[in-house]
């Protein structure tokens, strides 16, 4: 389950509970609802914030749903299912006329650890949790635009073979150390501090969102091709 506060201009989006956050088609619908809610209230000077309760920000997709389908091939076809369903989550947040924040206080895994890098900034616990892309240990390929996110999001080669081919589990100094967060903390209550105040400071900034959303998606062509999502050249926008 996940539930939408609105704190002044932040808007904190929050995965309740103590489970593993694993997406199903029930998560993600609940999710794409709250993105679009967001969307429609954004103001200038608005920021999300998405963070979670308990050990993880997000396991990655539902296997366990994937695999009550009975069968391989039900299960492949659910899991596919799943990636689709997915995709637009990640397009909404490329397209979100603010910026965003993941305050990541736990492990994100798989599609979880997709989910936080499609914010405009990572924020993460030291002392506990990783990022870690699994489909190489459990022997699944990673979708397209899985692959385009990490290619875009994260310039060094070195660190995309890391995570992705090796199937590193990142812990918060070494993701800050390579670049892959932009800091990591020692407590949860010192990464929520910090994704708030980040986002607040971004918002002060009060940039017009749509012109803000154009450059994001400018900044990462491939993958907002493989999204569907359309780049205006040039915006003027009236200040």
């Amino acid at each position: 389950m996940c539930t939408l506060e609105k704190r002044g201009n932040l808007f904190i989006l929050t995965f309740t509970g103590e489970d593993q956050h694993r997406f199903n088609p029930n998560l993600i619908g609940s999710l794409l609802s709250l993105l679009s809610q967001v969307k429609a209230e954004a103001t200038r000077g608005s920021a999300l914030i998405t963070q979670a309760q308990g050990k993880f920000f997000s396991n990655g997709f539902d296997l366990d749903w994937a695999q009550a389908a009975g069968s391989e091939q039900g299960a492949a076809e659910r899991l596919h299912h799943m990636v689709a369903l997915f995709k637009p989550v990640t397009a909404a947040l490329l397209s979100l006329p603010m910026p965003t924040v993941a305050s990541i206080t736990g492990h994100a895994a798989a599609a979880g650890f997709v989910l936080a890098l499609s914010h405009d900034y990572l924020i993460m616990r030291k002392d506990r949790g990783v990022l870690y892309m699994s489909e190489v240990d459990i022997a699944l390929t990673i979708p397209d635009y899985f692959n385009a996110l990490f290619r875009e999001k994260i310039g060094d080669a070195s660190v995309r073979r890391d995570l992705l081919l090796r199937g590193l589990k990142m812990k918060g100094d070494e993701a800050e150390k390579r670049g892959v967060v932009e800091a990591a903390y020692g407590s949860e209550a010192e990464v929520r501090e910090a994704s708030v105040r980040l986002a607040e400071n971004l918002g002060k900034r009060k940039w017009h969102g749509e012109v803000y959303a154009e450059i994001r998606k400018g900044l990462y062509p491939q993958l907002s091709a493989i999204l569907g999502l359309t780049h205006k050249a040039y915006t003027i926008a009236r200040l």
